[in-house]
Formats: C-alpha cells, structure tokens, sequence
C-alpha cells in the first residue's frame, strides 16, 4: 500500500522540475519516488549488509558450501587465533 506524501517548493523549482519530468517521459511523483528510493538505498547501510549477506550465503549455496561447512571454518579458525 502506498501513501501520500506533501512537500513544499516554490513554484519555479516545481515548475522545472514538472518540465524535466516530461522530457523523460515520467510523472513528476514517479521522478520523486525514484529520487528517495535512490537516497534511501545510497544511506541504509543496515539494508546494504543484509542485501551483502544475502547475496554472500546464495553464492556459498551454489557452491555447495553448508552451514556446518562455515560453522567448522569459523572453528578452526578460532583455535588458531587462540
């Protein structure tokens, strides 16, 4: 489900910004969501290593690596350290 958001501008950047919208082809609020989504990906480091981990344990998956696998590597590596 999607909400309304209300900004304030001044009509001159409003009114440029509606141009630059039509010359892409796009709507002004389709311009906007693509900018906060953009801003929002850029600054969420916590998404950012959830989304690294994911895709990290999909390419172990794919090379046959398990969790026992990473739970023994993580072991072995500690008794070395210690």
């Amino acid at each position: 489900m999607s909400t309304q958001m209300i900004i304030r501008m001044d009509d001159e950047a409003k009114n440029r910004l509606n141009k630059l919208a039509r010359t892409e082809g796009r709507t002004t609020s389709d311009l906007i969501r693509g900018l906060i989504e953009d801003y929002i990906k850029e600054r969420d480091i916590g998404a950012y290593i959830d989304g690294l981990w994911d895709r990290t344990g999909k390419k172990l998956k794919t090379k046959g690596v398990t969790n026992r696998t990473i739970a023994k590597a993580i072991k072995e590596s500690r008794k070395k350290q210690g």
